[in-house]
């Protein structure tokens, strides 16, 4: 999420062109709450909005919303926004938003439209925000899973690796045949950050356990998920995990009769008795602390949030009652601690799976440092696809 490869911008061609004509007006977009303001006047983002008319709040997503993943999750937080703020404020949403050059021209579309508080969900719109945001200097910008800030753009992230680290402990604990695998989206640190956090909370439980990875290249593509899901199965992996946004790793598994774990969002129902519990992010506290500010005057900008277990944002939920108490308990212990902050996944030393030493003993990992991560850990098999 630091400097390093852009994250989404990997995002399939396929899924842009189908969005190509980008009439925004007429599709993808859609609106609750109260009836249309006129855009809010050029005091400075800080400024609260007229009591007289609500607070225009949009959020553009890079898949299509769905009923599970990555920007399901999100839209569940716009709705709490829309039912705690009732008609002060008024959401919108535009689903399924190409990044690059499409991204500008949804988010200077939603400008014109009087929105004065935007929120961007994808890595991959970042340098589009950060394009636009000084042109519009009286609308707020949030920008999700980025690092770059402006006057009136800021950053929110969730910390994923926390509570994969638990999924890990299950997955050793439920493997029999010692392979556990993972579909990857991009090669980009936050991903690699939680495969890596996926074997370290494994090897805690089985030291010699072998993780196999598998890139597609793309955050949201369900038939290549489910190829990466199946060759990996068919290479031994009898628990798999994922970074990619839709059901499809899951479904995958049940299909043949192996475990995995919901991504983004609660993927029980989906994944049957495949289903070992589902790490999620629950974006609705931040999204109802950021509109709330935006409404009481509070509002700044060039601000970083990165929240994650200890704050409640980042969860392991629909543990399994597959799982055998002795697996319980260490999970119990490992989420408690990561939760009072005693312990975190990432503790030096740390080595690279060629020895070379990355994290120095005593030293625990900080932003910075996981934001750089490029490598992977003893135990991982698959290669680090080349940056395009």
């Amino acid at each position: 999420m630091h400097t390093d490869l852009k994250k989404r911008t990997l995002l399939q061609m396929a899924a842009a062109a189908a969005v190509a004509p980008l009439a925004l007006a007429a599709c993808g977009k859609k609106d609750e709450g109260a009836a249309t303001a006129a855009p809010s006047p050029a005091a400075g983002p800080a400024a609260a909005a007229p009591s007289a008319e609500p607070l225009k709040a949009a959020w553009i997503y890079v898949g299509p919303v769905g009923s599970a993943g990555w920007s399901f999750e999100h839209d569940l937080g716009r709705k709490e926004v829309q039912a705690a703020f009732g008609n002060r404020v008024q959401t919108s949403f535009v689903e399924s938003v190409p990044e690059g050059a499409d991204t500008e021209r949804v988010l200077r579309d939603l400008v014109s439209q009087g929105n004065n508080m935007i929120f961007g969900t994808s890595f991959g719109f970042m340098e589009a925000m950060v394009k636009v945001a000084p042109e519009f200097p009286h609308v707020r910008f949030e920008h999700g899973t980025g690092y770059k800030t402006g006057p009136n753009l800021n950053v929110y992230d969730s910390r994923f690796y926390q509570p994969v680290y638990l999924a890990g402990i299950i997955a050793a604990s439920m493997s029999k045949t010692g392979v556990l695998g993972c579909v990857g989206s991009v090669p980009i640190p936050e991903v690699l950050r939680n495969m890596n956090a996926f074997a370290l909370g494994a090897q805690s439980v089985k030291p010699d356990i072998k993780l196999r990875v598998v890139f597609i290249n793309s955050w949201f593509d369900p038939p290549k998920e489910t190829e990466a899901a199946n060759a990996l199965i068919n290479g031994g992996a009898d628990v798999l995990l994922q970074n990619t946004d839709s059901p499809a790793v899951i479904q995958a598994a049940a299909q043949a009769g192996k475990l995995a774990f919901g991504w983004d969002s609660d993927m029980s129902e989906i994944g049957g008795k495949a289903h070992l519990g589902s790490v999620i992010v629950d974006w609705g506290p931040y999204y109802k602390k950021a509109v709330g500010a935006a409404l009481d005057g509070t509002w700044k900008g060039g601000q970083v949030t990165r929240w994650g277990m200890p704050e409640g944002q980042n969860l392991l939920i629909k543990v399994s009652d597959q799982v055998p108490a002795e697996a319980r308990a260490r999970l119990e212990k490992a989420e408690a601690s990561i939760k009072d902050r005693s312990f975190d996944v990432f503790n030096g030393p740390l080595a690279d799976r060629d020895g070379t030493e990355r994290l120095a003993a005593g030293k625990r990992a900080d932003d910075a440092w996981l934001g750089g991560i490029d490598f992977f850990i003893k135990g991982i098999e698959g290669q680090i696809p080349t940056a395009k």
